[in-house]
């Protein structure tokens, strides 16, 4: 937890103010604001009054694309999945007037947990037992959020299933060409390829879009226990290989090219983690999916992370954030789309 960044803080007695108007127990005190460091998306901050503790996210600073980081949405589906799904965190606020900070926001209920990301969590040794132990609870996590049924929970407007994919091939295509920078020689052909092979659509799920381990929270006390799942700003219903896909994308192991395991630093690189095929195994196995056309999903879940990070990097180059963190996304886009291209000539 950081102090805010300069330049992205908000008032924070005209928050306090709000707060008390329409979220009831905050006790008497000042707000005290501190900044989730992590994230390049969404800015996160925690909000402490006395005892009480919440999480406030807002859109980052600057033009964004249409539709994305929408606060209402992200509020409005954690307020119906929290009821079937209990690791989505609980919303206590959906703030739509721009006016009280700048921005539409959500404040949800603080989970504490340790997040596993590039090292072990401190006093957690990295031991055979402990790293199967979270690789099992993160498979678990994943299977339970796709065997949930978004019907009866209320959640069928969240997404349009039927032609799920080829939508989310176009527009990833498409975000990639509105925020094209730098020239990448193997950037064309791979969007050919990708185009020339979307698969058809299994029975759809809810999706996390964006499941991966340093989105999770552990139990200090036992980290083969899941406390949350974070950031949903991009949930919807779809292709739950599609998700699979991007979590694996994310889960770097020790054949990864050197520059992938650089780009994407991870515990589960450690030889004590089970590794992307077992992983693969595991999921097949919980959940009873056939994962045969998976190897598609993977070449493009690294072009999706890819513009995901191009988009990011637009806006530096740009000149609408001066964040320094994203200097080097371009060549961590160039890696990516690289390695994207390599696994689609492969297969």
């Amino acid at each position: 937890m950081i102090a805010v960044r300069e330049g992205e803080g908000f008032d924070a007695e005209r928050v306090l103010g709000y707060l008390r108007e329409h979220v009831p127990g905050i006790p008497a005190g000042e707000l005290e604001v501190r900044q989730f460091p992590t994230g390049a998306s969404n800015l996160t901050y925690l909000l402490r009054v006395d005892g009480w503790t919440a999480v406030l996210r807002r859109p980052p600073l600057g033009p964004v694309a249409p539709k994305a980081h929408d606060m209402e949405r992200e509020g409005r589906l954690l307020e119906r999945l929290n009821a079937v799904y209990p690791l989505a965190p609980k919303p206590l606020l959906i703030c739509t007037d721009a006016e009280v900070i700048g921005a539409p926001f959500t404040v949800m209920e603080h989970r504490r947990g340790v997040v596993v990301d590039a090292r072990m969590p401190e006093g957690v040794e990295p031991t055979p037992e402990a790293c199967r132990a979270i690789a099992e609870a993160v498979v678990d996590t994943l299977v339970e959020l796709h065997g949930v049924d978004y019907r009866a929970a209320g959640l069928e407007g969240l997404g349009r299933p039927e032609g799920f994919m080829q939508r989310q091939v176009e527009g990833w295509i498409g975000r990639y060409e509105r925020a094209r920078t730098d020239d990448i020689p193997q950037v064309d052909p791979l969007i050919r390829r990708i185009r020339g092979s979307v698969p058809s659509n299994p029975e759809a799920t809810v999706i996390h879009n964006d499941f991966k381990l340093n989105n999770l929270l552990f139990d200090p006390e036992d980290t083969g226990r899941v406390t949350a799942v974070l950031d949903w700003e991009m949930a919807t219903i779809g292709d739950p290989l599609f998700d699979l896909a991007i979590f694996l994308s994310y889960w770097i192991d020790a054949n990864d090219p050197p520059a992938l395991r650089a780009l994407v630093p991870s515990v589960s690189a450690l030889p004590q983690f089970p590794g992307r095929e077992e992983m693969r195994a595991l999921y097949a196995q919980k959940s009873g999916r056939d994962l045969s056309g998976l190897d598609w999903y993977l070449t493009f879940s690294y072009f999706k992370l890819a513009v995901i990070l191009q988009q990011i990097y637009a806006r530096w180059v740009r000149g609408q954030t001066a964040d320094p963190r994203f200097a080097g996304f371009g060549a961590a886009v160039r890696t990516l789309i690289v390695h994207a291209y390599g696994l689609g000539r492969a297969g």
